[in-house]
């Protein structure tokens, strides 16, 4: 390896805030004296990231004894018995990073296993971790990865993760998977502890309360408590990563990691805070830095905070300011909510072989403010029972100014209520804010791939209902035609969404693929601007998660919906002569809400599926609103293969190595198509039962 190379990698891992260990052919023993020693390491290994000759590997040291650094040494070895080292080097850990430690381990062969620990100065270790490199560019092999979102430790277990690893270490070697991208909610700032939970419970979990915040502050009329300085931030990382699936899941394979809104705040955009019950928006510049510096502390990624140090997170020097002045893509231009977002940009790429390009977005730091909202809608749902937006009110909301080609309404309507249009001189809503959408689409037409696959922490199938077709006794709608059962994420973003898939359109481009989290649900279809009676022209295909722990619309409607009084109850909910709760909101996202009352009413699912409406979601194949666990992807020259992964409610640790049962394992094959032709998607339920997920 050259000199040269050499250095660029020193900058680079300068840049990330690493220290550089150095691949090398003289191949030897290790000779660090390694005893294993994880209660001195107790939030375990992991690596990110992999590039086709480098990886990140992380752990954390802590020491209690007043001194303020350390030195560990870092082993790479071909073998995990280490008779194999081919790279060792030194890395401080310091009180000012929480003892975190990061190395970027350059001069690696494409597409291989490797083995790595940390050793102390005393020769106690940290635990084993294996890690994959990045095959080559051109390497035609199939590729394959899993996506995960949402694991609330305090309200449920990692049984998926156990899953995951039984199932990875009986594969044969070429099927196994060579990345996890995590598309967020890898900790819940928000936190409930055991005074604030009637019975110890929340739905069907038993809340337990690993997490006690050093400062922290109460929200939301007193029920939770959520970060309020670094040191919270950290107690959350700190808390989580001792639990053992996720620390097994993360010393068996590299992750690649993007936030979602709990790695910073719940309702949060750029770098303000909203509660329910808080009047107003909170000013968080300084926590919005806290909480990036957490992430990139505990979290091995090809991030690049500016002003990068070796050892530690340069933080920019911000104050909590109101703001005020946003220009027109809705950014706030107040210099410290500047400072405070651009204290570590994480959408970035990452290259996997011939097959995937991997575009991962942030739709949490850029956006623009939520027209929906806003207290001027409010009059409009005054004494409204069935809880849907109109569609044709949330497209008018969401494409402000450019409604109907620069014309938009002066008033919004709903029924036989008005408000002036409050929105009808601002911009549309963006997600991913003017910077990085120029980024992204550059990106995606440049890329290269058989697969070009959007990694999106928020989920981008529309979530639509028709209540124009309920009876008369359910309530009124007052919508002109579609409603929509939520607006916050890629469902609802009419705008920018049309904008991004009318470029894979006009640029040709085929095998573009979605991969998203957050719904705490599994959804399956294709990516389309628009749906009937519009035209219906999807230009690629498009996948939502479960959560790996976090409760799904179908366990907290089996306590919210209540069953006296309430005549909308089965279009959630289906109790069949006494049984089990069913989940008839799956048949009304998918079906109508004719099939969800059908079901509800006679518990036939041929009879439901025979009142269908076929132009309710043409982009559906699959929902499942109660759907925990993990997805895996395998693509190659010619397909594209997305395994559900469903467990049952982890409500309790699984005692087994294999994670417990399954509750079903739906397969999605997508062949690759040509520009010009639509999207084709094949689905098989390989084993269990989907219920009314189909």
């Amino acid at each position: 390896m050259s000199t040269l190379k050499r250095r660029q990698f020193l900058g680079l891992a300068a840049a990330l805030g690493a220290t550089l260990a150095w691949g090398c052919a003289a191949v030897r023993p290790s000779a660090s004296g390694w005893r294993e020693r994880r209660d001195l390491f107790p939030q375990g290994v992991a690596s990110g990231d992999p590039d086709t000759d480098s990886v990140l590997l992380w752990t954390r040291r802590p020491y209690a004894d007043g001194r303020e650094s350390a030195m560990l040494t870092v082993e790479v070895a071909e073998d995990a018995a280490f008779t194999r080292v081919i790279a060792t080097t030194s890395a401080k850990v310091q009180a000012a990073s929480d003892w975190t430690c990061r190395v970027l381990v350059g001069h690696l062969l494409p597409a291989r296993e490797y083995w790595y620990r940390f050793v102390d100065e005393e020769g106690n270790g940290s635990r084993i971790g294996r890690t994959l490199t990045a095959p080559a560019r051109d390497d035609p092999r199939p590729a394959r990865f899993a996506f995960v979102s949402c694991q609330s430790i305090p309200e449920g277990y990692l049984n998926a993760y156990r899953r995951m690893i039984w199932e990875d270490e009986r594969a044969a070697p070429a099927e196994r998977i060579g990345f996890v991208l995590h598309l967020g909610d890898f900790v819940y700032e928000v936190v409930q502890y055991p005074e604030q939970v009637k019975d110890g419970k929340r739905y069907d979990r038993a809340i337990t309360f690993p997490i006690r915040f050093p400062k922290g502050k109460t929200v939301a009329r007193n029920r939770f408590w959520v970060p309020d300085s670094l040191e919270d931030y950290r107690t959350l990382y700190h808390a989580y990563l001792q639990d053992p699936d996720l620390q097994d899941a993360r010393a068996r394979w590299p992750f690649v990691c993007i936030w979602d809104n709990h790695e910073f705040s719940w309702n949060g955009w750029q770098s303000i805070q909203e509660f329910a019950g808080t009047e107003g928006w909170v000013p968080a510049q300084t926590l919005k830095v806290a909480a990036n510096q957490a992430w990139f502390e505990y979290q091995p990624a090809r991030v690049l905070p500016p002003g990068a140090k070796l050892d530690s997170f340069d933080a920019p020097d911000v104050v909590d300011t109101k703001i005020t002045g946003f220009d027109d893509d809705g950014l706030g231009t107040e210099a410290n909510n500047l400072a405070a977002i651009n204290s570590l940009i994480a959408y970035r790429t990452l290259r996997w072989g011939r097959h995937i390009d991997l575009l991962i977005t942030d739709n949490r730091s850029f956006r623009s403010r939520d027209p929906g909202n806003h207290d001027e809608i409010n009059p409009l749902f005054e004494g409204d029972t069935l809880g849907f937006v109109p569609e044709e009110l949330w497209a008018q909301l969401d494409a402000g100014r450019d409604y109907a080609n620069g014309h938009p309404p002066a008033k919004l309507t709903m029924g036989d209520r008005s408000v002036d249009n409050y929105v009808a001189g601002a911009a549309p809503q963006t997600m991913l804010g003017a910077k990085q959408k120029a980024w992204f689409l550059e990106r995606l037409r440049s890329a290269t791939a058989t697969w070009k696959i959007w990694g999106n922490s928020l989920g981008a199938l529309d979530q639509r209902v028709d209540p124009q077709n309920l009876p008369p006794e359910m309530g009124r709608w007052k919508g002109a035609g579609y409603g929509l059962l939520a607006t916050y994420d890629w469902g609802g973003m009419y705008h920018e969404r049309a904008e991004i898939f009318d470029a894979v359109r006009d640029a040709g481009i085929t095998g573009f693929a979605i991969v998203s989290g957050d719904r705490h649900s599994f959804w399956a279809g294709y990516a389309a601007a628009a749906l009937p009676p519009a035209a219906f022209e999807p230009v690629g295909v498009s996948f939502v998660g479960g959560s790996l722990i976090s409760p799904g619309m179908a366990e907290a409607n089996e306590y919210n919906q209540n069953k006296e009084n309430n005549p909308t109850r089965p279009l959630y909910i289906a109790e069949i002569n006494g049984g089990p709760p069913q989940c008839t909101a799956n048949l009304m996202l998918h079906h109508g809400v004719r099939s969800a009352l059908e079901y509800a009413g006679s518990g036939d699912l041929a009879k439901a599926h025979a009142v269908r409406n076929p132009d309710l979601a043409p982009h559906l194949e699959f929902v499942d609103m109660g759907g925990h666990g993990y997805a895996t992807v395998r693509v190659d020259a010619d397909a594209m293969v997305t395994e559900f992964v469903c467990i049952p409610r982890p409500i309790t640790r699984s005692a087994t190595d294999d994670g417990g049962s399954l509750r079903y394992r739906v397969r999605f094959e997508v062949p690759l198509w040509q520009a010009g032709e639509r999207p084709r998607m094949r689905k098989t339920v390989v084993e269990g039962d989907a219920g009314l997920a189909v």
